[in-house]
């Protein structure tokens, strides 16, 4: 007995003595909030809107504030003077992912771009994926398959339109991004497949909110036995397996020679042939071109959707830019403005620092996990005139743009992780608002004011409106 009561209080000593000895040796942090042992500052974070709560927690203690999490080591950037510092001028210190267990598990060990650890394997995934994916050459070739897509689109508007029917626009836009998405990708679509399309929505979906999920595992490592109660492992599991049998029917289609062919030279053909002529620096593994396929399928979808979705409701809550938009004013800077007030990801996807450094004269450990509030910096009054407002016209007196130069606007991130497929995304969203304003008068449902529109985000990493949109259309033709 007395074996078993000193074991219990040297479980629970052990992890305190941990905790304390590692941060009671970094002097000199960036202020933040005053945290609890073990648990740090997790039980004052709301993830459904911890970017809203980073902002207010930088009012507080200054555009760079750290946090401890769990055994964790954190800092929030507020600004984009210290944003350039870390993603710029030390973007080799702040390349690398922190390792979290549902994003490592779901990317095949981060053998992809967006969580793979900064190194060879990731430098040679995102070369291939510039000059063989995202490239300017093959973001044209692909344009047949996004006006095609978006025609029907238009047809299937039209018909609601001349019964002046109320047209659920967040569904019907997920729908076109996720057609174009896996024609580009997979070569097909889900659309038309019945039992197919519900498959492959669920398995997004339930994709989508684990990448999202709270892992204790990830903070305090000795209590990961609670996620296995939770059934989060279990969850990961399935929607992993189910994933990796998804990918590997489309490879197997595609390395069949006498398959019927469509869409000619789509992404996974492109990364086969790769791995066939074996020309890359790196051993090109299936896993490899899962990953990369997990990158197009999540991100692209996600990304194009919500940003649709947020700039038709930014239009129809402002009529004086709806209107002066159909008389030609220029759509980027349109897209520019969406992307400013409602980014699809208000929080840069976390970095980790893969060494001491300093930042704005404050001691930053390695291993500390880097949050980029991208939310806080595109409203920040000291940058933006009227921050809150959207006015697209802003961006007709500036050349700011979104490329990763102007750290005020950084919405697909910046430096050695800026988003690669960032062309293709704004391709198809000039596309998809070019034809829905220019085909459409667009009015509120019967009954509703602008004021009835509202702007909530749903939970998770990208973030998608919470109520559909609803609208009605009207042929302008």
């Amino acid at each position: 007995m007395f074996s078993l009561l000193f074991l219990l209080l040297l479980c629970l000593i052990f992890p305190l003595l941990i905790f304390f000895h590692r941060h009671g040796t970094t002097k000199n942090l960036p202020p933040g909030p005053k945290g609890l042992p073990i648990i740090g500052n997790l039980h004052q974070l709301d993830i459904s809107k911890l970017y809203l709560q980073l902002s207010e927690f930088s009012k507080i203690y200054g555009p760079i504030f750290s946090l401890q999490l769990g055994f964790r080591q954190a800092i929030v950037v507020s600004s984009g003077e210290i944003a350039k510092e870390v993603l710029k001028n030390k973007g080799d210190v702040f390349s690398n992912r922190p390792m979290l267990y549902s994003q490592q598990k779901l990317t095949y060990n981060g053998s992809e771009m967006v969580f793979a650890p900064y190194g060879e394997v990731w430098r040679e995934l995102r070369k291939i994926c510039v000059f063989h994916i995202f490239s300017s050459k093959r973001v044209s070739y692909y344009s047949c398959i996004r006006k095609i897509e978006v025609k029907k689109m238009i047809k299937k508007i039209s018909e609601h339109a001349s019964c002046s029917s109320n047209i659920n626009l967040s569904e019907l836009l997920i729908s076109l991004s996720s057609t174009i998405i896996c024609r580009i990708a997979f070569g097909k679509s889900y659309e038309d497949e019945g039992h197919e399309r519900s498959r492959f929505h669920g398995l997004l979906h339930e994709f989508q909110a684990l990448l999202a999920e709270f892992f204790v595992a990830d903070y305090i490592p000795y209590m990961g036995w609670i996620d296995k109660v939770r059934g989060l492992h279990g969850r990961v599991d399935r929607c992993f397996n189910e994933f990796d049998e998804f990918y590997q029917e489309i490879i197997d289609q595609h390395l069949d020679p006498n398959r019927e062919h469509g869409d000619e030279d789509v992404i996974v053909d492109v990364l086969l042939k790769l791995k066939k002529q074996n020309v890359s620096s790196i051993d090109l593994t299936f896993d490899h071109i899962k990953g990369v396929l997990v990158d197009m399928l999540v991100a692209a979808t996600d990304t194009t959707s919500a940003t649709s979705v947020w700039t038709l409701t930014a239009l129809i809550k402002n009529p004086r830019v709806m209107n002066k938009l159909q008389e030609e004013i220029r759509s980027i800077g349109v897209i520019k403005e969406t992307l400013r007030l409602y980014l699809p990801a208000p929080l840069l996807v976390p970095r980790e620092s893969s060494e001491n450094c300093t930042i704005n004269g404050y001691n930053i450990p390695a291993n500390t996990i880097l949050y980029v509030n991208a939310w806080a910096i595109q409203r920040d009054s000291d940058i933006w005139k009227n921050s809150e407002e959207f006015y697209p016209e802003r961006f007709l007196e500036n050349s700011i743009s979104f490329l990763g130069q102007n750290f005020e606007l950084i919405p697909f991130g910046a430096g050695h992780r800026i988003c690669p497929g960032l062309s293709m995304a704004v391709a198809s969203i000039e596309l998809i608002l070019a034809n829905l304003l220019y085909s459409f008068d667009w009015k509120l449902p019967h009954g509703l004011v602008k004021e009835d529109i509202d702007t909530e985000m749903l939970t998770g990493i990208t973030q998608h409106k919470k109520n559909p949109l609803y609208l009605v259309a009207k042929s302008s033709m």
